[in-house]
């Protein structure tokens, strides 16, 4: 398998502080990788830096060949990028139909929000598509029925479709566990590892140690912002660094 994500020793500085340091990573089509640590260690720095939110100081990225390093967020989304956030950012008074939508015109924001609606597809074609993924993924909703209306575990799955409809060749998860039960936290995963087995690359944050090892291959940890493990996830757990960086033992 050809590497779709290559992060070629990057470095980031907030102020003079060195907040990520010689940071790289490979991943390959249709991989499931977790990108951990404690608060503060630069998870969701790095993927503010391959999502083209943050430039990086020093090094490189590439996506599906292409070097994206000096490329702006909105146009790293044609490559194959996309993302969704720990606090669900749906419009909660549109419709589940109108809000997968917009998956398909997404603009690139730093201020807000990565991704910020900016058009709704009206066309026949762009709603059958969202209305064949939602059924895909076992989504037996209403389309026209207003998002909020429904449970949060729910909607976290339609966000997820939302970032489907652009067509990701990369998927960016940033605690999609968070605020979920242990039902609705294994709906997610049977619905990742499909996305995965239909070969989207998945790179997540996450804090929910279950579901990182029960869902992905491989486990990378950072610990002010230096990468101090990568490998299996259970192997992580009885790594001395990572014990006393992250499991506080």
């Amino acid at each position: 398998m050809s590497d779709i994500l290559e992060i070629n020793e990057i470095y980031k500085n907030f102020g003079g502080i060195e907040v990520i340091k010689d940071f790289s990573l490979s991943l390959k089509s249709g991989s499931k990788v977790a990108l951990i640590g404690p608060n503060g260690a630069g998870k969701t720095t790095i993927f503010n830096l391959i999502s083209g939110v943050y430039p990086i100081d020093k090094g490189s990225i590439v996506i599906n060949g292409k070097d994206i390093t000096s490329l702006p967020a909105y146009k790293r989304i044609s490559f194959g990028i996309a993302r969704s956030f720990q606090n669900i950012r749906l419009m909660p008074h549109l419709s589940v139909i109108e809000n997968v939508l917009m998956g398909q015109h997404i603009l690139a924001s730093k201020f807000s929000s990565l991704f910020r609606p900016i058009h709704f597809g009206n066309g026949v074609k762009d709603k059958m598509e969202a209305r064949q993924l939602l059924d895909k993924f076992g989504i037996n909703v209403p389309p026209e029925e207003i998002v909020s209306n429904l449970p949060y575990g729910l909607q976290k799955r339609i966000e997820v479709v939302r970032a489907l409809m652009a067509k990701p060749s990369l998927l960016l998860l940033d605690e999609p566990t968070a605020g979920l039960n242990k039902e609705e936290s294994d709906q997610l995963s049977a619905m990742l590892n499909q996305i995965s087995d239909d070969g989207t690359t998945i790179l997540l944050v996450e804090h929910n140690m279950r579901f990182v090892n029960n869902f992905v291959e491989h486990t990378v940890v950072l610990n002010f912002g230096e990468k101090i493990y990568e490998g299996p996830p259970l192997l992580a757990q009885k790594d001395k660094q990572v014990r006393e960086a992250y499991l506080g033992k």
